[in-house]
């Protein structure tokens, strides 16, 4: 297996197996594409998979670093349904939802969970129909594209 010359590293105390098989499952083109362990060890301590086609690192690297909100994965979503099924499996046994689709999964990991039909929608939205549409998901967690089109229309 060769190593990809670039990946995003993503720091883990003790999870990074876990959390790495884990975020295979989510997307199409993922798979772990390598694990390294301790020769004394049955935990791997490196992992090195693929997420959506995009090359990553988990690494356990110990309790003096930890994940942080400046540095989230952002998926786009291709429907509502899809949109739905991430934001549940991300926000499961001890994840949680934060506002405008940003969410914190159980390992601690930030991510941003948009439906590709938000910024076509925002991109053709008049200035008044944008910010009504601003304003609804501001009060959301998990983007709901039908509650975004119907502040749209409430603005025209």
């Amino acid at each position: 297996m060769g190593w990809s010359p670039q990946r995003t590293c993503l720091w883990f105390y003790g999870q990074c197996e876990e959390a790495a098989s884990f975020y295979v499952t989510l997307l199409p083109d993922s798979r772990i594409d390598e694990m390294l362990r301790r020769p004394d060890d049955e935990v791997a301590t490196v992992v090195a998979f693929t997420l959506g086609g995009a090359a990553y690192l988990a690494l356990d690297g110990g309790p003096h670093l930890r994940l942080t909100e400046a540095v989230p994965i952002s998926l786009m979503t291709r429907d509502q349904a899809e949109t739905d099924r991430l934001w549940a499996a991300l926000t499961a046994d001890g994840g949680e939802g934060g506002r405008c689709g940003w969410l914190r999964d159980r390992f601690g990991l930030s991510w941003q969970i948009l439906p590709e039909a938000l910024p076509h929608m925002l991109a053709r939205a008049s200035r008044d129909a944008a910010g009504r549409m601003a304003e609804a998901m501001m009060e959301m967690g998990r983007i709901d594209i039908a509650v975004l089109e119907a502040a749209a229309r409430e603005a025209e």
